[in-house]
């Protein structure tokens, strides 16, 4: 930031003046820097200047006029989510602090980012007990240099203790981790998931004066699940301090015997599933290669039973409708788990609620886990379907069933929703059949939070499914005590307990500025690389916020309302013998130079960008619209307008 903002100058003249006057009275003698710096530190304005200087820059560029920016560029990318935080001494608090990270040796070759250079960065991600902390993203690097603290409150479960402090017993008992998610973020933007960590802090409540240091081990996710890819110090501290701490055998024994009653629950669960599936295969042979899916993996190659995955999520304030939550899950950016060397091959990867939002992307299971969370928390009948797509793909989407018996399936990577109709196979062919909407073929099975039913109808075409899943004839049921034994929220190996949401952190009205701004340089650019001036038409531009809004308005709610008035004003804007083109397109990133080559792609998004004629006249309008998270829905709107020459 600024120096001159707070006037340090001024302060540290005032306080060498002092020391120089206190110090030098008597015979003057030289002062050494050593002694300046201490007189600083002493007025603690050392500290303050290194708290405002979030990165040190270049100092010999103070010629410069202040800029209102910071100097380097990432510093407030995503505007930090934390609140100060004010101490309740009535309350327990676990202070963590990220100091510093090493062997990081992806990044060992990585040059330092000279000031004002976008560079990688890293961002740490927490969640513990229904509260969510974010670092401050830092320069990627062999030693990445987090300084951060985090103030985790550990209260009571029940509503009647609530007020009380927990004290070293009580939160022995309380099995959840600190779920730790680190993300890569590229200069352009593009985030990875590089670690999932759940960090065991219940060691400190045995720590000799309730202080722990921890050198966390990450490792990486999904085929380098197994692969170290950095360790993290991390420092634990109870506040206030325990007055007493338990004994390193007491707090050995609980961990050991919770781990004992885990893998018991999971080896009877296992007995359980594959005492099913026999059951299952043998009803007909031909249902070994129906997709029934009982266990995946989660990012760290955990095995989990899908049920595990899914619990009702409420979003508080932040989303209205099922509709609208659609319209969320459908805006996180879609992306296959990467596998490493061809074949096709699908690396399978469910990722836990906390790694899917923080990246914000994720491949098709994730969207499908979370709409169906979401859809859950909104009161409705909802499920995961495992089946497949045309040519066999395979695919996961949701269904609700209504009290009436309607099904609907809702696609979680587009939000569309679609009205299934069963086909009934033995209807004479001269019965019309309606043809089905949707792009699903085959169905394995279908879950939730608490059921699962194995198809066991005699062909799996979507098609010709019926959804009466109450038929033990066509759906097999799971006995819904033993998904609980391995599903129910706070077992320890069901999935981590799930993250709130956070509310948007992007200023939707300063990206939309940002993209424009970006995409007008683009393309007087691009016509001047064609010989082509670019004269912009404000007014056109700015009538084509309805479109984008109305089009929006449509992919939340099915509603199309207010094209009259676009229709209208647009024809007010091009006047006779002249012809107007627009072309609108929707993105769920903002990177403006990704977008405008996407759309320089299409042939009628090309000819209105290259237009050639009399009096052209170009305008372009960005719409960002915001949702949960930092997941956002981007329209675009190129048009033109011309002369038109016969």
């Amino acid at each position: 930031r600024n120096f001159f903002q707070m006037d340090v100058h001024g302060r540290i003249r005032e306080v060498l003046a002092e020391t120089i006057h206190e110090e030098l009275a008597p015979e003057h003698q030289q002062l050494s820097t050593e002694d300046l710096i201490k007189a600083l530190r002493q007025r603690g304005i050392i500290d303050d200047v290194m708290k405002e200087l979030k990165f040190v820059t270049d100092v010999n560029e103070k010629e410069r006029p202040s800029a209102p920016k910071p100097s380097t560029h990432f510093v407030d990318r995503e505007p930090p989510v934390l609140k100060k935080t004010n101490i309740d001494p009535t309350r327990r608090y676990l202070y963590l602090q990220v100091l510093g990270g090493k062997a990081f040796l992806e990044h060992l070759q990585e040059p330092d980012p000279l000031p004002g250079q976008i560079c990688s960065t890293f961002t740490l991600c927490l969640h513990f007990r229904n509260q969510r902390f974010r670092s401050k993203p830092v320069p990627c690097a062999c030693e990445p240099d987090f300084h951060d603290g985090f103030l985790l409150e550990v209260h009571k479960d029940s509503l009647g203790d609530g007020s009380k402090m927990a004290d070293a017993t009580t939160m022995l008992s309380m099995c959840e981790p600190v779920h730790m998610v680190l993300i890569r973020t590229d200069s352009f933007g593009e985030t990875a998931l590089v670690a999932s960590h759940f960090l065991e802090w219940r060691s400190v409540l045995a720590a000799e004066g309730g202080v722990m240091n921890i050198a966390a081990e990450l490792l990486g996710v999904g085929t380098e699940s197994k692969v170290s890819v950095g360790v993290l110090n991390i420092r634990l501290e109870m506040y206030p301090q325990l007055s007493k701490t338990l004994s390193p055998e007491i707090t050995n024994t609980q961990f050991t015997l919770e781990r004992q009653k885990t893998a018991e629950k999971e080896r009877l669960f296992l007995v359980y599933a594959k005492q099913w599936w026999r059951e299952y295969l043998q009803i007909r042979p031909t249902h070994n290669t129906r997709l029934v899916k009982i266990f995946a993996q989660d990012e760290n190659g955990v095995n989990r039973p899908v049920c595990s995955y899914i619990r009702p999520l409420r979003a508080g304030r932040l989303l209205d409708t099922p509709r609208q939550a659609a319209r969320f899950v459908s805006v996180l950016g879609y992306e296959r788990a990467p596998v490493i060397g061809g074949g096709g091959g699908k690396q399978e990867q469910w990722c836990t609620l906390l790694a899917f939002i923080c990246r914000n992307k994720g491949d098709c299971e994730d969207h499908a886990n979370l709409l169906c969370s979401l859809l859950l928390g909104f009161g409705l009948e909802a499920f995961v379907c495992v089946g497949t797509k045309a040519k066999g793909v395979p695919h996961t989407w949701v269904m609700t069933c209504g009290t009436d018996g309607t099904i609907t399936f809702w696609e979680s990577l587009t939000g569309h929703r679609y009205i299934h109709r069963a086909i009934n196979p033995d209807d004479p062919p001269v019965v019309e059949q309606p043809r089905p909407l949707y792009p699903y073929r085959t169905i394995g099975c279908v879950f939730n939070h608490q059921k699962f039913y194995g198809n066991c109808q005699p062909s799996d075409a979507v098609e010709v499914c019926a959804f009466d899943l109450h038929d033990e004839s066509k759906w097999k049921p799971m006995s819904g005590e033993a998904i609980k034994s391995v599903c129910s929220p706070g077992t320890a190996s069901s999935v981590p307990p799930f993250p709130p949401l956070c509310a948007s952190t992007i200023d939707a009205a300063v990206a939309s500025n940002d993209i424009e701004l970006q995409l007008r340089v683009l393309v007087s650019e691009h016509r001047k690389d064609l010989g082509l001036s670019t004269v912009w038409d404000d007014h056109l531009s700015y009538l084509l916020s309805p479109a984008l809004a109305a089009y929006e308005l449509e992919r939340t709610t099915s509603i199309s309302a207010g094209n009259e008035e676009f229709q209208d004003a647009v024809r007010w804007a091009v006047p006779d013998g002249h012809t107007f083109k627009g072309f609108p397109i929707h993105f769920v990133y903002r990177n403006a130079r990704r977008a405008f080559a996407t759309c320089l792609r299409s042939p009628f998004c090309e000819e209105i960008i290259c237009c050639r004629g009399d009096q052209v006249r170009l305008a372009v309008r960005v719409r960002v619209f915001t949702y949960p998270e930092s997941a956002c829905a981007v329209w675009i709107m190129f048009a033109c307008k011309y002369r038109s020459v016969l």
